[in-house]
């Protein structure tokens, strides 16, 4: 029968060879690898290289970040990157991993990235004789009846070896004794219990007490032993045995039931009375890990949970009960405990991968991170779903079953949302279903995709004439989105010539700040605007650039005092003669001042005025057309000379003036006029022939600024066309303005800067004409309208042309 069962035991061993040979070939083919280690190997111990059995480089382990996980708590086995070794990293012990089954793994996850591949180890794990048989009890009391008769059988507790195969109890031995031999009775499960066999009778009066070491003996090589002492007390008669009502109780016990939980009541019958018939309960044998969950009521055969069950720890347990009755016997039942899985781990999530930041411009699908997926719970209570909060911007794909990769799903803008915190959350299926959420931040790292926006379109820049050089007239700004050195702007004007004169020359920019600097002091009469365009550039790379076009105006100042263009006042020491015949009438027009001034606007508006006249009732002066006239009827007796200053001033502030010296001579003819005029003591020694020459001369000049003029009139009169909203007043005289820039600067008359030109004939008959010139290109929202200027002349009396100069 023992033959048989041994027979059975090694047909059934040898049909899970196969089954897991079968088993491993077909994991092998998957892609799968799979080694076969014993137990208690030295840490750092090769178990086989994964880079060849994979088929993978060595040197791209690491660029490819090869990582291991591990299916259970501790991290048996590891890979070495530098050599794709497999070594053993921590103590295995295959009691403490598998227990009494028969056959252990380990599983491990190898995750490859670029591109990303996962591959299964499975490592055996042998077992080697490391453990001696144990025994429950050091020492055995046995209580026998002197009654007892030759052959009884007394049961002793077994010992335990946790090793499997040859490497568990074998046999025991007991030293030769003449009233005592060693048996075994061999349960159903084929587990080995010893037997004290009585061979004689006792006599307790010859011998009341016997000692015996009990020996258990394991099939290794060496083989290990475990002893215990009996102790055998000879009693009175005791002649039954506690009784179990089965051989084994099988227990489910769900993993959250609570401390206190009733597990099983035994009940072991004696049919003994009195003390031989009172049972009491303990273990026999009860593995470490079960003897702080369990205990066991001496007195009612009561076992109850006194600690936390964890499914994931351990989902068996085996003890053995001891019932004792009071005369020393005792019978043995094994008590299985099976843990039921509940749902009480929330799934895990470990990002195996992330990238710290991610190029803005990236493309949808780039890869962001790699998570692995793990709940300790089985079935369906580990059945894990995850998903993450921003579906817009990534997107969550599963690789396999415990691994999903997170994605871009859109193109990345890192001016609009620069950093994003992604939440995964993975879900079991359990009942109730337990979650857990991760959060991700990821960065979106700037690139060079915006070039700089300045704050105008264009600018307009006034500054007035006579100016400092090196004074810092605008601050041209730039705004740029990008970050870091992409949105460091640098400013530069672009290299053009202003009447062949580089740019430069005349304005500068600090590169840093954008401020504009004026190069020279400008000159409102030689240069009035120009304009030119400044670049602001990024640092990027490559990098963006933007242009403006910056006009500078030069707003006119009142550095220009007027110029008498007649009467000359270079004939110092030469006074001019004005002829006046003795039948003038009031107002006849004597003589006309003609003055320009290089300023412009009100800047070169003129007045004229006497500054000295001898009678102020003689003559009087149009203060804006310079004309002298006759102020009351001449009278016979009236003085032959008179000298007056005449006074010429801008509008200017301050105003700036000139003034010029004419001599007024009354005569009936002209040949009255000559004495007079020789008997100037600067005159007195002059030829006849020198004073024909100059008059000569001046009729000369004035006969070509009399064309000059006319000629200037008909080029302005074609070119300029009469307004048509003048109306009537078309022929009249009509300031015409040229507008340089926007005026910014204006009183209450014209605005600044205005120039005109003024154009002057010698006959009072004729309009004075002061023309506006139209300016190109000027922006209309910064003009003033002006009042339609007209000066009438006051007179149409003629200009005589005996003007008389002597020198």
């Amino acid at each position: 029968m023992k033959n048989f069962t041994r027979q059975s035991r090694i047909l059934r061993a040898m049909a899970w060879q196969v089954f897991i040979s079968f088993l491993f070939s077909f994991q092998q083919i998957a892609g799968q690898l799979q080694y076969s280690i014993s137990e208690e190997l030295r840490k750092g111990t090769v178990v086989g290289n994964v880079a060849k059995d994979l088929g993978i480089n060595v040197k791209e382990l690491q660029i490819r970040k090869m990582q291991t996980v591990s299916q259970t708590k501790k991290q048996y086995c590891s890979v070495n990157s530098e050599n794709g070794d497999l070594i053993v990293s921590d103590r295995i012990d295959r009691e403490t991993l598998c227990g009494a089954k028969p056959i252990c793994f380990i599983n491990l996850e190898a995750v490859i990235e670029n591109p990303l591949n996962f591959y299964t180890i499975t490592i055996e794990i042998q077992d080697v004789n490391d453990n001696a048989p144990t025994f429950s009890k050091k020492y055995f009391d046995l209580g026998i009846s002197e009654s007892a008769l030759p052959g009884v059988h007394f049961p002793l507790g077994n010992a335990q070896d946790p090793d499997l195969g040859t490497n568990s109890i074998q046999n025991y031995t007991l030293p030769g004794n003449e009233y005592f031999r060693l048996g075994e009775r061999t349960t159903r499960d084929g587990i080995k219990y010893p037997e004290i066999i009585l061979e004689r009778s006792l006599d307790r009066e010859k011998q009341s007490y016997y000692e015996l070491i009990l020996t258990a003996y394991d099939g290794g090589k060496p083989p290990k032993t475990g002893t215990a002492i009996i102790k055998i007390t000879v009693q009175d008669v005791n002649d039954n045995f506690p009784t179990f009502a089965q051989d084994t109780y099988n227990i489910r016990l769900p993993e959250d039931s609570p401390v206190g939980f009733l597990v099983v009541h035994l009940n072991a019958t004696d049919k003994d009375e009195g003390t031989n018939g009172q049972v009491s309960y303990s273990f026999s044998h009860i593995p470490e890990s079960a003897q702080e969950l369990f205990s066991i009521d001496a007195v009612n055969g009561n076992i109850k949970i006194v600690g936390n069950l964890d499914y994931e720890t351990a989902d068996t347990y085996e003890m053995t009960v001891e019932a004792k009755d009071g005369g020393g016997h005792v019978t043995h039942c094994k008590v299985s405990i099976q843990v039921i899985d509940v749902n009480d781990n929330s799934p895990e999530i470990t990002i195996t991968s992330v990238s710290a930041s991610v190029p803005e411009d990236s493309p949808p699908g780039t890869v962001i991170a790699i998570i692995n997926i793990r709940d300790l719970d089985s079935g369906i209570n580990g059945d894990v779903t995850c998903h993450i909060s921003d579906t817009f911007a990534f997107q969550l794909i599963p690789s396999s079953s415990s691994y999903y990769k997170l994605v871009t799903a859109a193109s990345m803008d890192q001016e609009r949302n620069s950093v994003y915190n992604v939440t995964i959350q993975c879900m079991d299926k359990g009942s109730p279903p337990l979650s857990t959420n991760k959060t991700i931040q990821v960065t979106i790292s700037d690139v060079n995709d915006n070039a700089p926006i300045f704050e105008r379109v264009n600018y307009i820049v006034y500054i007035i004439e006579n100016n400092q050089p090196g004074t810092s007239i605008q601050n041209i700004l730039a705004s740029d989105l990008d970050q870091g050195d992409n949105g460091k702007i640098t400013y530069s004007i672009v290299n053009s010539n202003i009447d062949n004169i580089p740019v430069s020359s005349y304005v500068s920019i600090n590169s840093m700040t954008g401020v504009l600097y004026a190069q020279r002091s400008f000159d409102y009469e030689q240069l009035r605007e120009f304009q030119f365009q400044v670049m602001a550039k990024d640092s990027g790379s490559p990098p963006l650039s933007s242009n403006v076009t910056v006009r500078i105006c030069i707003i006119d100042k009142n550095d220009n005092a007027p110029k008498i263009l007649y009467p000359s006042p270079d004939t110092e020491g030469s006074p001019l003669f004005e002829f006046i015949p003795h039948s003038a009438e009031k107002g006849y027009l004597v003589t006309k001042v003609i003055a320009v001034d290089a300023d412009s606007g009100h800047n070169a508006w003129l007045s004229y005025h006497l500054l000295q006249v001898p009678d102020p009732t003689l003559v009087i002066i149009e203060q804006r057309s310079g004309e002298i006239r006759i102020g009351r009827d001449l009278s016979d007796t009236e003085a032959l000379r008179q000298k007056i200053i005449i006074l010429v001033k801008d509008n200017g502030v301050p105003s700036l003036s000139s003034t010029v010296t004419m001599n007024l001579v009354v005569a009936e003819n002209f040949q009255q006029v000559v004495p007079e005029i020789k008997r100037q003591p600067n005159n007195s020694e002059s030829s006849p022939k020198i004073t024909f020459y100059l008059v000569v001369a001046i009729a000369l000049i004035s006969l070509f600024f009399i064309v000059t003029v006319v000629i200037t009139i008909v080029f302005k009169c074609k070119n300029s066309p009469t307004p048509t909203s003048l109306g009537p007043y078309s022929r009249n005289v009509y300031p015409q303005f040229t507008l340089g820039c926007p005026s910014e600067i204006s009183d209450t008359s014209l605005p600044f800067p205005f120039s005109y030109d003024v154009c002057v004939t010698l006959d009072s008959k004729q309009n004075e004409i002061a023309y506006l010139k139209p300016v190109q290109n000027v922006p209309t929202d910064n003009l003033i309208d002006t009042e339609d200027l007209a000066v009438n002349d006051s007179s149409n009396n003629n200009l005589k042309s005996n003007n008389i100069a002597q020198v």
